[in-house]
């Protein structure tokens, strides 16, 4: 299923709200604030998309709740926006997405940013299993040869990423706060690996004794890129090496920058594209209806409360 541009969802706001409720009640409206399905559609022109709950007593609408709460951008130019990020394998520029909606740039990024906190998993699982390998790596995000200063790279912005080879992806931003790298990578495995998972990597020491995994193979990259088990196993990281392309190619000709207080929604958004890439049966579609329906309970504000 392709995504057909003419689909009145991207232009008209009446079926872009039909379109909404459906993925997100698709067996009747229930109230966002108490739970209650005893709800009532209200009428007219001023109360249009509008429900009154006859629990709490209270009125609600698609939006609430939702990344799209309180935000005064029509839902249709919201759902074109998803349908954008969701196909754009390297990412879209928010002055691209200014300039197709019609929307300030200063809005066009905020809208980009509450899409990639609705693509972030709310409650995610461990990356791999029992006779899963995961391939594990670090890397960091250099200026340019043209821009980089003298001996700061300790102040290079660090992500690490674990690939299920041949499935799933979860990378996670690496701060100086933890000490020595190792300490953050150590960190993000036991939280985020499989314990009866296959774990490789590269050479690094901190991964020697991480115990964190039912195994642990690793290729020196000083003498290989990929070796062979006794088991005819490959043992190597070019998973990972080549989602840190992708990711890196994004960041060079798309966006540029990104400060370290957002990489980790960066992050997100390209852990889920290729958490939902078309090699896993998934397409543009039905990526732009997961964004949609992961925008529920992700409200974003430009003032995040403590």
């Amino acid at each position: 299923m392709t995504c057909d541009l003419t689909n009145p969802i991207f232009t008209d706001e009446a079926a872009a709200t039909a379109h909404l409720e459906a993925g997100r009640w698709p067996n009747g409206a229930a109230c966002p604030l108490c739970g209650s399905d005893n709800v009532t559609k209200m009428g007219g022109k001023t109360q249009a998309g509008m429900f009154q709950c006859n629990g709490c007593r209270d009125k609600f609408t698609v939006r609430t709740g939702t990344i799209w709460e309180r935000s005064h951008i029509p839902l249709h130019k919201w759902v074109l926006a998803s349908h954008l990020m969701a196909s754009s394998k390297k990412g879209i520029p928010a002055h691209q997405l200014h300039r197709m909606l019609g929307i300030t740039y200063k809005s066009a990024w905020f809208m980009a940013h509450r899409i990639r906190e609705a693509m972030a998993p709310a409650t995610p699982e461990r990356i791999g299993g029992p006779a899963k390998i995961v391939e594990v790596d670090e890397t960091e995000l250099a200026p340019s040869r043209k821009t980089r200063k003298p001996k700061a790279r300790a102040n290079n912005k660090k992500f690490v990423a674990l690939v299920e080879r041949g499935g799933r992806v979860r990378s996670k931003m690496l701060t100086g706060a933890e000490g020595p790298i190792g300490n953050g990578v150590r960190r993000v495995l036991a939280l985020n690996l499989h314990p009866e998972s296959a774990m490789h990597t590269d050479g690094a020491p901190f991964y020697k004794f991480a115990g964190v995994s039912a195994s642990h193979e690793a290729v020196n990259h000083d003498k290989q890129f990929m070796r062979m088990t006794p088991d005819r196993i490959k043992v190597h990281t070019n998973s990972a090496e080549g989602y840190f392309s992708l990711f890196k190619r994004g960041l060079v000709g798309t966006y540029q920058h990104m400060s370290e207080q957002h990489l980790h929604r960066y992050l997100a958004e390209f852990d889920f594209r290729m958490n939902n890439r078309a090699r896993l049966g998934v397409s543009d579609a039905e990526r732009a209806s997961r964004i949609l329906k992961g925008a529920g309970g992700k409200r974003l504000t430009y003032h995040q409360p403590n």
